[in-house]
């Protein structure tokens, strides 16, 4: 290699690249594109493979999209090997890749059932309840928190459902239906956070209206305010009957005495009842003034009701006709987990946007609400259908499913979704103990983890409502991972940081053997013998070694692989 071609570095915008140097480009060249299967066995073929379990209805969804597959012609892809389905499971299921040392030990397990034994250990997992109440928090309220709404309120009633495994129907029930104190009821943000405009306003429940069916229905409705819907079935007097049931919530906001600056601060929120009997008044497209009262699906309800919004609690989570409820939250899941729902957006249903696979929507709809909206058994059916253990490699007979092209989506290989902020931000933090390197004392180190935290969110947070698979890919998300202050603290060689740990492990004698550490940390897989033959060759231009391992695993950390969900 002439030693004259890695002349720019990617870093060069910092002063991190005088001490790294220019040997960070030519590594992250020489890593390339996602390689998950590098040194994998020979793939297994799809008929073959088991995660272990026994499960009636994984079999079933088995069957169904294999017939899909036969239906279309589709060869689907191999089943993932096993490096490259670990860092996917804990991703999707914990918010973050495993430790080095869980994939070397899952890599040589040889039991027959260890995938099924994994989901069940991760359901289990503090970091679950951790990654779903960020999850739903930001479905809730955005990773924006909107004017008096406690973020602090919300994931302590989220965290609190997903420790317990509350059944969904209920937890839904409870943010229909809550009132109270921002803080001591949680549940009563995701309606504080809808009610922005002026109480006195017409529109002050319309966000509310939207919102909830949106996430809850997974119907979008928003448009019916002014008409009726030109595609699906809902029109602009539902709308309005929808929204009355909500007329009957009001946002009071308290203020305190601040006796520094002699001005009045926020001091918290309440969710409370506001008397409200009529009808909701609305002008149709002809300009006729219209009148609504409130009715759910053709379901009216006693207009004389104290309590409107308990009668919609019931009526959506109960309801034993249509189950709109769980079918939404079935398509949600089996989205969040495959990249892709059965519709697209999954917050769209409807005879308008018909769903790929309604058989399976209608499977699993029925096994969620006989298990009592279990939220865990839901997932753990998901994670262990063939489906999702395939790889993201593609071939060429199922290169065309690929949904966004607008193609329907067969799963024939799992779609590829970028990591959502707070999980690459917890990867980062797996991938090289950053949060200890230097021998920080704990304020100090906690401090420094939330200022990363923030420029994380405010880089990468993008649209709570974007599909997992949409990645800006954006000059400012590029320099975070190249220059940013955790990065640069993740490859620094100080005392607790991975680097050092590896280079002083004498278990690593060689030069390869460390590269393979770092491998094992940032990618979860063993490095080809190629990739390992090239960055022996790149790490030798770098005249200090210490600096030539900083600039290979920043190239790790850099690379396609780390930064996507695969």
């Amino acid at each position: 290699m002439n030693r004259s071609i890695p002349q720019v570095s990617f870093r060069s915008l910092k002063p991190l690249a005088a001490s790294i140097g220019c040997l960070g480009a030519a590594c992250l060249i020489a890593i390339g594109g996602m390689n998950p299967s590098a040194t994998a066995a020979p793939p297994t073929s799809v008929e073959d493979f088991s995660t272990g379990i026994s499960d009636r209805t994984v079999n079933l969804i088995d069957g169904m999209i294999a017939q899909g597959w036969a239906d279309n012609e589709c060869t689907p892809s191999p089943v993932a090997d096993d490096a490259e389905w670990v860092r996917r499971v804990y991703l999707d299921i914990v918010g973050h890749i495993p430790p080095a040392d869980v994939v070397h030990s899952f890599l040589e397990n040889k039991e027959s059932d260890k995938r099924a034994k994994l989901i069940d250990q991760l359901l289990e997992d503090p970091d679950y309840v951790q990654n779903f109440t960020e999850v739903w928090t930001n479905i809730l309220i955005g990773r924006n928190t909107p004017d008096r709404t406690s973020r602090v309120g919300m994931r302590k009633f989220l965290r609190e459902a997903f420790a317990r495994n509350r059944p969904w129907n209920e937890v839904v029930y409870d943010l229909i239906t809550a009132e109270g104190h921002f803080e001591e009821n949680g549940a009563v943000n995701f309606i504080l956070a809808q009610l922005q405009l002026n109480p006195g306003s017409e529109d002050y429940h319309v966000e509310a209206t939207a919102r909830l069916t949106r996430i809850f229905l997974g119907q979008q409705i928003q448009c019916t305010q002014c008409h009726n819907h030109p595609f699906n079935e809902w029109k602009q007097n539902q709308f309005w009957e929808f929204n009355s049931f909500l007329r009957q919530t009001q946002r009071i906001d308290h203020d305190k005495y601040n006796p520094r600056t002699g001005d009045t601060d926020d001091d918290y929120s309440e969710l409370v009842y506001r008397e409200f009997m009529g009808p909701v008044y609305f002008e149709n497209r002809a300009g006729l003034m219209q009148v609504a009262y409130p009715a759910y699906k053709g379901a009216e309800v006693d207009r004389s009701s104290q309590d409107r919004r308990t009668e919609l609690g019931k009526l959506i989570c109960h309801d034993d006709n249509t189950n709109q409820m769980a079918r939404a939250m079935v398509n949600r899941m089996w989205g969040y987990y495959m990249g892709y729902g059965f519709t697209r957006p999954v917050d769209d249903m409807g005879p308008h946007n018909p769903e790929s696979h309604p058989e399976i929507v209608d499977l699993l709809t029925k096994e969620f609400v006989d298990s009592n909206y279990d939220l865990k058994k839901l997932s753990r059916i998901i994670c262990n259908t063939k489906a999702y253990n395939l790889t993201s490699q593609f071939n060429a007979k199922n290169d065309f499913d690929n949904p966004a092209a607008g193609e329907i989506p067969l799963f024939s290989h799992m779609y590829v979704k970028t990591m959502q902020a707070e999980q690459l931000y917890d990867s980062l933090l797996i991938a090289t103990n950053a949060d200890r390197a230097g021998g920080a004392g704990f304020e100090e180190a906690e401090a420094q983890r939330e200022r990363w935290m923030v420029d994380f969110l405010r880089i990468f947070g993008g649209d709570e409502g974007n599909e997992p698979t949409l990645f800006s890919g954006s000059i400012p998300q590029a320099l975070l991972m190249m220059n940013g202050a955790l990065v640069e603290k993740a490859i620094n060689v100080e005392k607790g940081s991975y680097i050092n740990s590896v280079l002083s492990n004498p278990k690593y004698k060689t030069d390869a053997a460390r590269i393979e550490a770092l491998y094992l940390s940032a990618l979860g897989r063993q490095p080809s013998k190629q990739e390992t033959t090239q960055l022996l060759k790149l790490m030798k231009y770098q005249p200090d070694p210490l600096k030539a391992y900083q600039d290979a695993y920043w190239a790790l950390l850099n690379s396609n692989e780390f930064i996507v969900n695969h």
